[in-house]
């Protein structure tokens, strides 16, 4: 039997098959899990300036010998994460797997910042990813096992110019993830948040690209598998005893 044979897990932000998620829900998919995924096509394109099948998405994941549904939904909506932990029970059944990986990120800078740009971020990054923990943690049932992982991206490493709302946004998920961890351990539920550095997910430019390169002593930048294989690390019974961390798995990213 697989490490996560009978588990449900819930994916975020899984819109892009060469994404971060797409390849949680592969990493999770490979260890037995049932995956429910959200996307949301209006942001891949604009942001992306493409979008997948989700379908194919679907298809693949189920080729993985599990059950997968995909669920298009805007997370900016403050019914959202609601509806999507409905919908998952009403599909799958109960999630014991909250992955917190869809973003909102848009360059600001000190010119550009505004209450418009600034709500943006907040309303994806900070409170779908607080409701849905927050939805996750009241309705487990289980005495164990629950685990809520979030991504972030290294906030209280360095600074992040030109992303003032995204930092800040991302800053404030650390921040809950420690906390949250204290409120529902006695619940049985873990919560960890991983920081995947630099990714290559299809929006860096060659010469980005060349620029990271110097700064990683792999000389390869990351990769969406580096982190699902952490993420997935942490959805499983190994990984019970570990709460409440932030976990930087940048392959020795230098930021000097």
């Amino acid at each position: 039997m697989k490490a996560l044979s009978g588990r449900i897990a819930v994916v975020t932000g899984a819109g892009r098959r060469r994404g971060i998620g797409a390849a949680i829900c592969r990493a999770l998919a490979d260890r037995g899990a049932d995956i429910f995924f959200t996307y949301w096509h209006p942001y891949d394109e604009k942001v992306f300036a493409e979008k997948d099948d989700p379908s194919e998405l679907e298809a693949e994941l189920r080729s993985r010998g599990v059950r997968a549904e995909g669920f298009s939904v805007d997370l900016s909506s403050a019914t959202a994460p609601e509806e999507v932990l409905n919908r998952v029970e009403e599909r799958l059944g109960a999630p014991s797997i909250l992955v917190n990986n869809a973003a909102h990120s848009t360059r600001d800078g000190v010119d550009g910042l505004d209450a418009d740009l600034l709500d943006a971020h907040y309303a994806v990054n900070v409170r779908a990813a607080l409701l849905l923990s927050v939805g996750f943690a009241r309705r487990w049932r289980g005495d164990q096992g629950g685990r809520i992982i979030n991504l972030t991206s290294g906030q209280s490493l360095g600074p992040m110019p030109g992303e003032i709302a995204y930092a800040a946004t991302k800053g404030a998920v650390e921040a809950f993830t420690t906390t949250f961890a204290a409120e529902v351990a006695s619940r049985g539920i873990t919560v960890n948040a991983v920081n995947p550095g630099p990714t290559d997910t299809g929006w860096m430019t060659d010469d980005l690209k060349r620029d990271l390169l110097s700064r990683f002593p792999a000389g390869r930048v990351g990769q969406p598998e580096d982190a699902a294989r952490l993420v997935a690390f942490l959805a499983g019974e190994e990984a019970e005893w570990i709460t409440g961390q932030v976990i930087h798995s940048e392959g020795g990213f230098w930021r000097g």
